[in-house]
């Protein structure tokens, strides 16, 4: 038998800091979470739409591809893409929007905000360091986290946070490329689930000048509506092609002049995308099956948080440890955050009984 090989120290790391930060974030409990969080359509409704894990690795794989093209840092693109949501509550941004309206109804002045909660769950939540909190990752990758494509200056925010990451700025290029990723990836995968499941039809889709070209395109390789899935594949393939290369296009000459915000589209394009937007909410987002599921979810949000307040002692141990040095109300809000769709509707039916 051949001896055992020494044990190699942490510190000896081969891999880059954005690989290490990518890696980091991947081994999270925070990342594998997203499996059951909600896209648009809640998980229980079937193994194919998408959630906020496969949400995040279509949006990684785009913005690496886009970063690569541009000459930018790949690795930390991805380790942006892949955090980027990590702060967001079950039942996506109608859960969100209902935990932030709950604590500011009972006095709490910061409520609730899933790009700042991405952020403390990197530096504050993740536990996996003796010495600190977070997940220690770099600066590039905490502010891309932060402010996305945007200056980020939000009066909740410490004057610390605001002086360490230049809040009035723009973040970095790597940082704008994931935030159109985010764009390309999500109106791509919401119209395949959306028109999977019969909420919506490429017919009412036609509306839109960009989507009738991208249907052409489909057609151009014999295949029609008729091939269900293999159209709605070839058009998603076809969609994210033209967007990414649309970007590319617009994107590199900015680049190489050195200016200040270079990541986007040309005008017109961008104009399409914005009509393609209110499409999609009026005939899509808006749809009374969506609405409805959303609604339990919002009612969901409001009955934990209610009974969690009153009856602090249901928090897990761990959580309710934290309340002799941190606001009660933010240690409820940290743990409902936490929560996948799945389990926040078991315990509230469980509570209530339902």
């Amino acid at each position: 038998m051949r001896p055992y090989q020494r044990f190699h120290n942490i510190e000896d790391d081969f891999r880059a800091p954005y690989a290490r930060d990518r890696d980091r974030v991947i081994h999270s409990g925070s990342f594998r979470k997203l499996e059951y969080n909600t896209q648009v359509f809640l998980n229980q409704e079937g193994d194919f739409f998408r959630t906020r894990l496969t949400h995040s690795i279509e949006v990684s794989q785009i913005a690496r591809s886009i970063a690569s093209q541009l000459g930018l840092e790949e690795s930390l693109a991805e380790a942006i893409a892949l955090s980027h949501d990590l702060g967001h509550t079950p039942f996506g941004h109608v859960g969100g929007d209902t935990l932030d309206r709950c604590l500011k109804e009972v006095g709490s002045k910061n409520g609730f905000d899933h790009n700042y909660q991405s952020f403390r769950v990197v530096t504050l939540l993740e536990k996996r360091y003796k010495q600190f909190d977070g997940l220690n990752l770099t600066f590039a990758t905490l502010e891309g986290i932060l402010k996305h494509s945007y200056p980020y200056k939000k009066p909740f925010l410490s004057a610390e946070i605001d002086e360490r990451f230049d809040l009035s700025s723009h973040p970095s290029l790597e940082a704008m490329v994931v935030d159109r990723a985010d764009e390309i990836a999500y109106l791509s995968h919401d119209i395949d689930d959306g028109v999977n499941s019969g909420l919506i039809s490429f017919d009412t889709l036609k509306k839109s000048r960009l989507i009738g070209e991208v249907i052409e395109k489909v057609h151009d390789e014999g295949i029609d509506e008729e091939e269900d899935e293999m159209f709605r594949y070839r058009f998603s393939s076809h969609l994210i092609n033209h967007l990414v290369y649309s970007l590319l296009d617009h994107s590199k000459p900015g680049i190489i002049n050195g200016e200040v915000t270079p990541i986007g589209f040309e005008a017109a394009l961008e104009t399409e995308i914005k009509r393609l937007k209110k499409l999609l909410h009026q005939e899509l987002y808006q749809h009374k099956q969506i609405v409805r599921k959303m609604y339990a979810g919002k009612q969901a949000i409001i009955g934990l948080f209610g009974a969690l307040n009153e009856e602090p002692k249901m928090l897990p141990t761990y959580y309710h440890k934290q309340f002799d040095r941190r606001d009660k109300r933010r240690v409820i809000a940290d743990y409902m955050a936490s929560m996948s769709d799945r389990y926040a509707m078991k315990l509230f039916n469980e509570i209530y009984g339902r």
